[in-house]
């Protein structure tokens, strides 16, 4: 089985920085691999050690991605392969272009039987990106999955609903969304990071997947963090009809 998972690079969570103001600053953060598509690239390392075949990273975003550190962490977690488009024409995308972007680059890449997405990215979460990839790549396509085996030729996947749980067989190739219960990433060894180092990886530009300029459909006007509120701290103990009444009270209180 020759697979393809496909993560999001996004600025480290602890590096961002709230100004005074309530401006978040990107300045001092690292770049690093959205924790959504660190169950996708652990999905695709266990179903490679379990059935055999190749497992390989792809990404897509601006020429900041392209960053050694980086693609050492990815190919330390399993893929024997990294491809890379990083182009400063593709910063800032949206759902649709993202998935324009790794179309083209899976073209470019080959065969493949599988294409895994997370369910979504750490700064966005819009969710959009493996259903549209899907669609553009015109294979069948399914998200939610809670857990994926492989048996001759085809996945098996498990979705959890409200109140139940499917079981699907879906033919190959196809494109397939993992959630983050599906497994827990596996934290790379000393002698995997090492191993990594020898690994190779393909970054490419736009222009070398043959994809045509991306038109600016995102405009960030500003981002602010939420302001920040001090608890109330009022606690009302006891579960007699009069507290619930004074604890309703004081929480209809807040919300008018």
């Amino acid at each position: 089985m020759n697979i393809i998972t496909c993560f999001k690079v996004v600025p480290e969570e602890e590096d961002i920085i709230i100004k005074s103001n309530g401006e978040l600053s990107f300045e001092r953060a690292k770049m690093t691999i959205s924790n959504y598509d660190l169950n996708s690239i652990e999905a695709g390392t266990q179903l490679i050690e379990a059935n055999s075949g190749t497992l390989i990273g792809l990404s897509v975003g601006g020429s900041k991605i392209d960053d050694s550190k980086l693609k050492k962490n990815v190919l330390s977690r399993g893929p024997e392969s990294l491809y890379i488009v990083a182009d400063d024409t593709l910063d800032n995308m949206d759902t649709h272009q993202t998935a324009l972007a790794l179309k083209a680059a899976i073209e470019k890449i080959g065969a493949y039987d599988l294409v895994l997405c997370g369910e979504g990215s750490a700064d966005v979460y819009a969710q959009q990106v493996g259903v549209q990839l899907g669609q553009l790549l015109n294979l069948p396509t399914i998200n939610s999955i809670s857990k994926i085996t492989e048996a001759d030729g085809k996945v098996i996947v498990e979705r959890t609903l409200e109140d139940e749980v499917e079981t699907i067989e879906i033919t190959l190739p196809a494109v397939v969304s993992v959630t983050s219960d599906i497994n827990l990433p596996r934290i790379a060894s000393m002698k995997q990071i090492l191993a990594a180092g020898k690994k190779p990886s393909t970054v490419w530009k736009a222009g070398d997947v043959n994809l045509a300029k991306l038109s600016n459909s995102i405009e960030v006007l500003e981002t602010k963090a939420p302001k920040q509120v001090d608890r109330k701290q009022e606690i009302i103990e006891g579960d007699s009809d009069e507290a619930i009444k004074k604890f309703i009270e004081k929480i209809s209180g807040e919300l008018q």
